[in-house]
């Protein structure tokens, strides 16, 4: 039994019945308890399970196996496909109309928290607690020294991905984000965009022109 397969078996099973001891995970994969043990300690060295010594009458406890949060992780969830049947659904029933007023209430919330997280200084030390915040949201986000003084915004990853993809006013409702969140002196200016087949969103920071 190759060892992707093995693993996949095991999580499997994991997830299904909860913990198991070595000698059951064996016998449902029909392997030696020996070959179960070597299984386990390399999931458990990846972080992918855990263990509980359970004392069931006399004798040496038992040492139990279960998923440990990772392992949880294994196993893929639709967030994706759900949020789009969210979207769809409000649009449906509220019309296009509505939906826009739901992107808005989303940027009001958000835009609180930008603007105390940002708060005053210099534009690159606003920009950098900016790329700070979107990086905690998943968006793997960094910064650049743009020749003229202003600052590039980079984010390699677009968690709302499949949202925006469906509904542009999620990327029309960041860039109002920025700007405001940045103060009514900066110019922020999207140059590249994962939505329309970029590696990444960029984003061109300025301070405005007189």
């Amino acid at each position: 039994m190759n060892e992707q397969r093995s693993t996949a078996r095991i999580l499997r099973l994991l997830k299904l019945r909860g913990a198991q001891n070595a000698e059951a995970i064996a016998r449902h994969l029909k392997i030696t308890a020996v070959a179960a043990r070597q299984h386990l300690g390399g999931l458990a060295n990846r972080g992918l399970i855990v263990f509980e010594d359970r004392r069931e009458g006399v004798g040496r406890p038992k040492r139990f196996w279960s998923l440990s949060k990772a392992g949880h992780d294994y196993f893929p969830e639709n967030h994706a496909g759900l949020t789009l049947e969210l979207i769809a659904a409000v649009r449906a029933v509220f019309g296009q109309a509505g939906l826009d007023r739901v992107i808005r209430h989303r940027e009001a919330q958000a835009l609180k928290q930008y603007r105390a997280l940002v708060g005053e200084g210099a534009l690159k030390q606003k920009v950098r607690r900016l790329a700070a915040q979107r990086s905690a949201e998943g968006y793997m986000a960094h910064i650049q020294d743009l020749p003229d003084g202003g600052v590039m915004l980079l984010e390699r990853h677009c968690p709302i991905c499949a949202a925006a993809s469906t509904c542009q006013g999620f990327c029309k409702s960041e860039l109002t984000l920025f700007a405001e969140a940045l103060g009514p002196d900066i110019e922020v200016k999207r140059t590249e965009h994962i939505v329309s087949g970029a590696e990444r969103c960029a984003y061109e920071i300025r301070p405005k022109e007189a």
